[in-house]
């Protein structure tokens, strides 16, 4: 983890911890399934409905102080390791005219320097303002983790909620009897939502072995814009593109994938 704890994620990691709490304590409090499990002794369920919680805030805390995948220019104490210059070395020359950051002086294929981190990222998949950090080749994997986590910990909130809803006579008198768990409903469905619609958008982008940054900008990018609009030089099919994506380990010279692919294709 190379992000201080008490950087300028602090704000965001402490309202994401006050809604998760605070829609835990509603849930709770209020006459849903977990409330009445605990008053009869039953504590199977709220224990591990509070265990995938912590999880949830551990994933989110986790993925917000990672490494996203920075690249280190020469000078800096930590470089790339010497099997991965060997290899870069040992490339043919790309017909792609490659551009070096105008900040970090590097910039191997498929990294992007962020504005709001000012460094350099490997796979730049873009840079999430829920986490206030990047999401890249290093923390990729985590991120989908904790969206998929997130999502489960959602869809069993909902239903919680939804069992916790009094009946009354008045809508004045439902209202002041539900007013909170209304709004920790709203609030549950309006998240659900989203991380639905993130996680299946990620899900997508990694089956075809591309990123947010080259979906938004392919026509913007070196090695993008002089391919098909339908061709990506980096699939290799969806189940390679998955293995790829979930199971391989450190940082990937994708000058190297594209040279191959693209040889290939030609």
């Amino acid at each position: 983890m190379s992000r201080s704890v008490f950087g300028a994620g602090l704000l965001i990691r402490a309202v994401h911890s006050v809604l998760s709490w605070g829609v835990t304590a509603v849930l709770f409090l209020h006459d849903t399934d977990l409330y009445h499990q605990e008053d009869d002794w039953i504590y199977l369920q709220p224990l591990t409905f509070v265990a995938a919680v912590m999880c949830s805030v551990a994933l989110h805390l986790g993925v917000s102080l990672m490494d996203p995948g920075y690249v280190y220019m020469d000078s800096d104490e930590k470089s790339f390791p010497a099997d991965d210059e060997q290899e870069m070395m040992s490339l043919k020359p790309s017909p792609v005219r490659m551009r070096r950051c105008g900040y970090c002086l590097l910039k191997p294929m498929r990294a992007r320097h962020c504005k709001s981190c000012q460094r350099c990222v490997r796979r730049y998949d873009h840079h999430c303002p829920w986490i206030e950090n990047c999401v890249g080749e290093k923390n990729h994997r985590v991120f989908i983790l904790y969206l998929t986590v997130q999502l489960m910990v959602l869809f069993w909130a909902f239903c919680l909620a939804w069992s916790g809803f009094q009946s009354d006579f008045s809508w004045s008198g439902w209202l002041r009897v539900n007013v909170f768990l209304l709004l920790a409903f709203m609030l549950i469905s309006i998240l659900t939502m989203v991380v639905c619609l993130l996680l299946v958008c990620h899900l997508y982008l990694i089956s075809c072995n591309s990123t947010t940054w080259e979906f938004m900008s392919y026509h913007r990018i070196a090695y993008l814009k002089q391919c098909d609009s339908d061709t990506n030089p980096f699939d290799r099919g969806i189940v390679r593109n998955l293995w790829s994506f979930f199971c391989t380990c450190g940082t990937v010279a994708w000058e190297r994938v594209y040279l191959t692919e693209t040889y290939n294709a030609v």
